[in-house]
């Protein structure tokens, strides 16, 4: 039954593994010398199947079908984080190329700098979609080694490239193969996912303010320690969460920083970003609301004052259920019994693509649900499995 050439597909994903090779994963940052490379290699593997392909002015690689519709899109992103994994990304581009050799009317993309190494998020799927202003490419940064965005690209050879956008009513949705990032699937032993939908990110920068002073000569009494009162705003957040969550909320504190940062001064100010997730609207404003309280509560508390700022309210992408039906049909047709499905709790070009197409995404089992570091894995059968399963369901989408 399976449409997709798996030998081919394997064969591919092993050679995109060379390019940018580090230990037993990749180094490919966006706009590098490695990450081009992988680019034009795969405008080459988009020729040899039949498609027509470029690359536009933000990066952006595209290959065509250049037969009859009806068409879907499908595809990732091929750049990697700094010294990570193999298959992030990766994965969904090579299955997208498959799906072309097949037959099937797939038009594939690798989108640019899904991994965000530059300050602005999702830039690649972002521009295709029209909502990506010159403006914000001007201001963008490199977040390692802080090059401007219009160097980047100048130095890649894109400077005054045209970007692309999505041709109206040519497809009928956009499909996303990807490793899971977790633990759910190999924990219950099963092979593949069928994405619900993809979690919404609201993100928030916490500042106090306190005051800076010498940690010797000023009593505890007198302090107003901004170090200490961010501390205990952040665990009366893990008290609170537990009990209003979800079943698959998640929270983080990505970012904690003191200033001075000296050892023998009282922090003055501390800056804190935090994090949740969930893919249901009313989780995600029930929790915003205890945050919010939560500060109150320790402005009315403590001797320092604390100020809260949302950075990114998402919305949930869900995905479109007859996609999701045609990927269900043919897990159950080719993995009977190993197959769920799952919200992701990452985010992915297919958010940002769902904002004019209807999507669905498929995982497959990530090895100690590692993922961003070179340890990065999933067994070869369970890659080839996906990517059957992913051609099976294209085809039954198609033929609906």
């Amino acid at each position: 039954m399976a449409l997709v050439d798996t030998g081919a597909f394997l064969r591919d994903l092993k050679e995109l593994r060379q390019i940018g090779k580090f230990k037993t994963g990749v180094h490919r940052p966006t706009y590098s010398p490695q990450d081009m490379e992988s680019r034009h290699w795969l405008m080459g593997k988009l020729a040899e199947c039949g498609l027509e392909a470029s690359m536009d002015g933000i990066g952006n690689v595209f290959g065509r079908h250049q037969g009859s519709g009806p068409h879907v899109l499908s595809g990732s992103h091929i750049e990697s984080q700094n010294e990570a994994g193999w298959l992030d990304g990766a994965l969904g581009v090579v299955g997208a190329l498959a799906l072309a050799r097949a037959g099937l009317p797939v038009d594939v993309c690798a989108f640019a700098d899904e991994e965000g190494h530059f300050s602005i998020g999702f830039p690649g799927s972002r521009s295709i979609i029209g909502d990506l202003p010159e403006t914000e490419i001007d201001g963008a940064k490199d977040r390692t080694t802080g090059t401007p965005m219009r160097d980047a690209l100048a130095a890649a050879g894109l400077a005054g490239v045209p970007r692309m956008g999505l041709e109206e009513g040519r497809y009928k949705g956009f499909f996303e193969m990807h490793i899971e990032q977790g633990t759910q699937l190999e924990r219950a032993g099963l092979r593949i996912g069928v994405v619900t939908g993809i979690v919404a990110i609201w993100q928030f920068r916490i500042v106090i303010e306190g005051q800076q002073d010498h940690a010797g000569g000023t009593t505890m009494a007198e302090r107003r320690d901004a170090g200490l009162a961010a501390v205990r705003l952040l665990a009366a957040v893990d008290a609170a969460f537990p009990l209003l969550c979800g079943e698959r909320t998640v929270w983080t504190t990505g970012r904690f920083r003191l200033e001075p940062d000296a050892p023998s001064i009282i922090p003055g100010r501390a800056e804190v970003l935090f994090q949740f997730r969930d893919i249901e609207m009313p989780v995600l404003e029930r929790l915003h609301a205890a945050l919010k309280s939560l500060v109150q509560e320790s402005n009315r508390r403590e001797r320092c004052t604390a100020r809260l700022e949302a950075i990114r309210l998402d919305t949930p992408a869900l995905c479109d259920p007859a996609m999701m039906t045609a990927l269900e049909g043919a897990a159950e047709a080719l993995a009977p019994g190993v197959w769920t499905k799952m919200p992701s709790g990452a985010g992915h070009d297919a958010q940002i693509i769902s904002q004019k197409l209807p999507v669905v995404m498929l995982f497959v089992p990530s090895i100690g649900g590692i993922s961003h570091h070179w340890a990065e894995d999933t067994k070869e059968e369970d890659l080839a499995l996906g990517a059957s399963v992913l051609g099976e369901g294209v085809r039954r989408f198609l033929a609906r």
